[in-house]
């Protein structure tokens, strides 16, 4: 039976588990969007995952959603990079960028720019984070349809930055409500032209976005996350076999590395599993679970069809997870209150099972 601990390939590399550290936001790069060092320490804590998939890296400013989230589109922030991905290579790790456009999940005082979106609609009842604190979602400005091959041109770019910058690979994020996701969605989606309408119409941009980035550092180092139904952000989904079915079609002859699932019901799941014949890394928590996933269930989902399984909130309290998992030790349990706090405290505090509780000052 296929056990969490097997090794297994993926694209070029050979991951020695199939534990996936799931990319989370932590809003702790500088204002100019650049990795600190304290965040190469955060990775290189976890560098025991079979793969790391970091936080969202926005691949333009006007893409930016949250202050002090890192960027991948400038000279200065690629080479920020360089220091997080040579210390986790050097801990024998593996790390993907995922790169995260918010479109309308954005807001001016924290870009300077009215943000994007397939429509102007804005997030239904939703808060956005900016400099000031937390403010309703604005509404966006609806991309011409001239304009969308740039925001497509972005993610290739931001693809090259991150290869540049000593990443293995990157994930697009066209789930939980951000730019791609708004594209697949039926409400937030309302276009006529080729990028709306139909199932076609809206599944366009997220392959578009997946060919050009393929186009700019090969399939095997690009993959997808993607969350069919999730309804993160007032991004109501409709029609989701037919739309989630017909997009896996058309990604199923480009190539990617593999096809990333989280936030959807287990029916979705099996149909999409069937759909894809490449690699597909699980998420098998839910935004309503208290709790975060256990390796019960990780490991059926490997006997459902999974090929990797990812953990998020798991991962923020337990660097050593893969080895907590491996000798059945009880996992910690992270802060909320300092998830988006900045500063090293509920960031690398959080010891190995063997270490005492570390303090802002031993850890950096």
């Amino acid at each position: 039976m296929t056990s969490l601990f097997d090794t297994v390939a993926l694209g070029r590399l050979q991951l020695p588990n199939r534990i996936v550290m799931a990319p989370m936001t932590r809003v702790r790069s500088d204002r100019e969007g650049l990795a600190t060092p304290a965040m190469a320490t955060y990775y290189t804590q976890r560098a025991t995952a079979g793969l790391i998939v970091t936080e969202g890296i926005q691949p333009s400013l006007v893409g930016q959603s949250n202050p002090r989230t890192p960027g991948l589109y400038t000279t200065k922030q690629v080479g920020s990079w360089r220091h997080v991905t040579s210390a986790v290579h050097t801990n024998g790790g593996r790390i993907f960028a995922q790169l995260m456009h918010a479109g309308r999940i954005s807001h001016p005082d924290t870009t300077g720019h009215q943000p994007v979106a397939p429509s102007a609609v804005a997030a239904h009842g939703a808060y956005v984070f900016t400099p000031t604190g937390p403010q309703l979602a604005p509404t966006p400005r609806a991309l011409a349809t001239d304009e969308v091959p740039g925001e497509v041109a972005s993610f290739a770019a931001a693809a090259r930055g991150a290869v540049e910058a000593g990443f293995d690979g990157v994930e697009l994020h066209g789930a939980n409500g951000y730019l791609i996701a708004q594209f697949l969605s039926g409400n937030a989606n309302l276009r006529t032209d080729r990028y709306g309408g139909s199932a076609s119409g809206r599944i366009r941009f997220a392959v578009e976005a997946v060919a050009a980035t393929i186009d700019a550092i090969g399939a095997d180092r690009v993959g997808i996350r993607l969350s069919p139904g999730a309804g993160i952000w007032d991004a109501i989904d409709i029609d989701i076999p037919e739309v989630y079915g017909a997009l896996v079609a058309e990604l199923v002859p480009l190539g990617p590395a593999y096809l990333h699932l989280t936030g959807t019901d287990d029916e979705i799941l099996r149909q999409l599993r069937r759909a894809w014949p490449g690699t597909l890394i699980v998420n098998p928590s839910t935004p309503s679970s208290p709790v975060p996933a256990t390796r019960d269930a990780a490991e059926r989902w490997l006997t459902r069809g999974a090929d990797l399984v990812s953990f998020g909130r798991a991962y923020l309290a337990n660097p050593d997870l893969v080895e907590r998992f491996r000798s059945a030790l009880p996992l910690a349990v992270a802060d909320p209150d300092t998830y988006y706090t900045g500063g090293d405290d509920g960031y690398l505090t959080y010891p190995t099972y063997d270490q005492p509780r570390l303090t802002t000052e031993t850890s950096v």
